[in-house]
């Protein structure tokens, strides 16, 4: 992964607000040429430092939905445990993201719910039936900051 400098981290920062700006609109808010700026986002993309553009889809009805910050204590680590709640998590789209944790949780998942109705159904449905899940800790997002 390549040294990022002041101009990358403006380039990430740029496409983390508008991953579908123009190259020459980028270029303009980073202060480079279109062709460096291409080269430079190409470099960053081979690199892996982005990793893909996505889509941020509404909630029901149009909706963004409430984010869902959830802390998941396993009851073992074993690789086979490992294994089968990741790729049981890959089944539920409720799920928006899923992180391996270092620290006192084992995963750490971003979802959203229609609301605290919808999310007991989450809950009761989806997270207390992954497999060898010890413990649920959760947090409502009051808002997005970035």
């Amino acid at each position: 992964m390549p040294d990022l400098d002041n101009t990358d981290r403006k380039i990430i920062r740029a496409l983390r607000r508008d991953g579908r700006m123009t190259n020459v609109a980028l270029a303009g808010e980073v202060g480079l040429s279109p062709s460096a700026c291409l080269r430079r986002v190409q470099i960053l993309e081979e690199s892996g430092v982005i990793r893909g553009y996505t889509a941020i889809v509404a909630g029901a009805e149009g909706r963004e939905g409430h984010v869902v910050i959830v802390r998941i204590s396993l009851e073992r680590q074993t690789e086979d445990v490992l294994r089968r709640f990741e790729a049981e998590v890959l089944k539920h789209p409720e799920i928006r993201e899923c992180y391996l944790m270092t620290g006192e949780e084992d995963y750490l998942l971003r979802l959203e719910a229609a609301g605290a109705g919808d999310y007991e159904r989450i809950h009761k449905e989806v997270l207390s039936r992954l497999p060898g899940v010890q413990r649920i800790n959760s947090s409502f997002a009051i808002r997005s900051v970035l």
